[in-house]
């Protein structure tokens, strides 16, 4: 299994010098890092040990200022082997490094006792004493603990030794298998064009692959791939990887781009997160306060909603929404680190639950839904994850990001809940889910629409289904809405008839006053016959608007009493098949009409003659040829 060790430590405590003695490489590659005697910019070597697959190794810098290129480096290691010098001992950015480490989910490494050779042999042993107990309640207590010497060579082959033990009694790597490289340095190659590295943390890609670089969407494709110096058709996850792009510029990516496959990642400005303020934070942290947001190699200013306090006190764990200036993307289970502006330091960080936060009201039941959710696995993790996304349910593409799982796991996750009627796939297309939850509540819903329906519109068979969906608004995928009245209609709870639907026990009736309305409304086109009235002629001395009578008129069409034949014009629609006949006979004898023949024939004006026409021809009883109309049949 291909893995990564990173270093990490006070400055000037001997990192890059140690690296260089393990691996030949001297990570300082910078003209400024080798006049300052400093790392500022990541540095990255590879080392071969027996019995052990190649190790990527991430020198990162240890003085305070670099301390956000530090981060950008340990995000995707294994392990990690903690640098003290032995003549200056536990340090600020020792503590610091090691807090930034345990945050970011590193449970296992080891640490090196540097510059052995510029101390006493019983002061080695004081300072060894002090390093084992500063470890005490961390990750690394009864890690070992070795004297070493990049300059001399002492202690080398044991921390060799030490080194490919920890390699090889790490734990399988939990990750999904989306492919994610996270960018931390980006530049020119001459022949080659723009390149980027990164330690790719999830999934593998091969030589000519698309691409997108996020969270801007750039398209681009993977002209190149290297790994550890060496050419590569395909990169797994866990190796430092190099990746030569083409079809995107090198000023166009930064560090902290994310470079994953199209549709697979999705931007947002908010996320919700787990987080932990340290112990050792000198403050609490509180309410929308803003912070230094650091996720893989990514920096953002970022602001702080608790759903459930007003501050997190130092030690203290919760559920909190973050919220962007700019676009984000993450999957679910990466982890997270927050430094405060002033003093500049570490404060606090945790997971990611959701990457695709939306707007939860404070101490609300979805606040607690969160909580449960980061605390998860498996089935109950998608489980809870579909609740919270509530009616629009989630697809097959957003589910490896919301909850972290391999497509694997997680389609035995889905059979496993399917088969409980936990979840209810609506659309087979997109594989979108749906939680039984969020159905119900959306059949209650719909139930509760139709009874208020039925009391308002007592005289129409139902509703429509398009007046169903939009009780909901636009933004609910429509098949999601048909997944769920036919499931209804399925089960006994709602009836169709055509597109409308409606209660079983509704049945349309006229009230008395509307009965007399549609009488009257209906006699006055009877009378009229092939020279109907002017709406307004038939509504005014009735004493009733257009928008009263327009379930009456509605009820006609729907009966077949009344045609539309334009806007506010209506036959009664004997007298309407009285001219369609007419004009029938009148082309099978002839072949062709003019309109001075049609209105001939029906002795109709031009106010009737032209929209009757129209609406012949709109009904594909005729078509219009230059001046004249035939049968369309012919």
């Amino acid at each position: 299994m291909p893995l990564i060790m990173g270093t990490a430590g006070h400055i000037d405590h001997g990192k890059t010098t140690l690296v260089k003695a393990l691996t030949g490489i001297d990570c300082d590659r910078l003209s400024e890092e080798k006049e300052r005697g400093i790392t500022i910019e990541l540095g990255f070597a590879h080392l071969d040990l027996p019995g052990v697959d190649r190790l990527g190794v991430v020198d990162v810098p240890g003085h305070e200022r670099f301390v956000k290129n530090m981060v950008a480096g340990a995000a995707g290691i294994d392990f990690v082997l903690l640098t003290v010098a032995a003549d200056e001992g536990i340090m600020p950015q020792t503590r610091e490094h090691l807090e930034i480490c345990t945050l970011l989910g590193i449970r296992h490494g080891l640490v090196a006792l540097t510059k052995a050779d510029m101390v006493e042999e019983d002061w080695l042993e004081m300072a060894q004493e002090e390093v084992a107990s500063a470890m005490e309640g961390t990750f690394l207590e009864g890690a070992p603990v070795i004297a070493v010497s990049g300059r001399t060579g002492r202690g080398m082959d044991e921390l060799r030794a030490a080194i490919a033990e920890v390699a090889r009694n790490l734990p399988a790597r939990s990750a999904t298998d989306l492919f994610r490289l996270p960018v931390d340095r980006v530049f020119t190659m001459k022949g080659f064009g723009t390149v980027v590295t990164g330690t790719l943390v999830a999934g593998s890609v091969r030589l000519g692959e698309d691409v997108l670089v996020y969270p801007d969407r750039l398209p681009a494709k993977v002209r190149g791939l290297q790994s550890h110096g060496e050419q590569v058709e395909e990169a797994p996850a866990g190796r430092r990887t190099a990746v030569n792009l083409s079809g995107v510029d090198v000023s166009e990516i930064s560090r902290g781009n994310v470079v994953a496959r199209p549709g697979t990642l999705f931007p947002t400005l908010a996320w919700d997160t787990q987080l932990t303020c340290l112990a050792s934070s000198p403050r609490s942290l509180k309410h929308r306060k803003e912070v230094h947001f650091h996720h893989g190699g990514r920096e953002v200013l970022a602001r702080l909603y608790f759903l459930d306090r007003d501050e997190l006190a130092p030690g203290d764990t919760a559920v909190c929404q973050v919220r962007f200036a700019e676009p984000m993307v993450g999957v679910s289970g990466d982890h997270v680190v927050l430094r405060s502006f002033s003093p500049l330091r570490t404060v606090a960080g945790g997971l990611l639950v959701n990457p695709d936060a939306g707007k939860i009201k404070r101490r609300s039941a979805q606040a607690e839904l969160l909580d449960s959710l980061a605390g998860a696995e498996g089935a109950e993790r998608v489980r809870l994850r579909l609740e919270l996304a509530g009616v629009g349910g989630c697809t097959g593409a957003q589910l490896p990001v919301l909850t972290g799982m391999g497509r694997k796991a997680l389609d035995a996750a889905l059979q496993e809940l399917s088969s409980k009627g936990l979840v209810l796939l609506v659309d087979k297309e997109e594989r979108r889910f749906l939680s039984a939850t969020a159905f119900e509540g959306m059949a209650e819903s719909v139930e509760a629409f139709l009874q208020k329906y039925h009391r308002k519109h007592g005289d129409r068979a139902g509703a429509g289904r398009s007046e169903v969906l939009s009780a909901w608004g636009r933004d609910l995928p429509p098949r999601v809405v048909h997944f769920v009245l036919e499931r209804m209609i399925k089960r006994g709870r709602l009836a169709a008839e055509g597109d409308a639907v409606r209660l079983p026990g509704h049945e349309a009736s006229l009230a008395a006053d509307q009965t007399a309305l549609r009488e009257a409304v209906l006699k006055a086109y009877v009378d009229g016959g092939a020279t109907p009235p002017n709406l307004k002629d038939v509504l005014e001395p009735l004493g009733v608007s257009s928008k009263q009578s327009a379930d009456t008129f509605r009820r006609l069409l729907d009966e077949g009493q009344l045609v539309r034949v334009k806007e506010e014009m209506f036959f009664h629609a004997p007298a309407l098949k009285g001219i369609e006949d007419a004009v029938r006979g009148f082309l099978e004898e002839k072949g062709e009409m003019a309109a001075p023949d049609f209105k001939e024939l029906t002795g109709l004006s031009r106010k009737y003659a032209i929209p009757v026409l129209e609406y012949l021809d709109r009904e594909k009883v005729t078509v219009r040829v230059g001046d004249v109309r035939r049968l369309r049949r012919a």
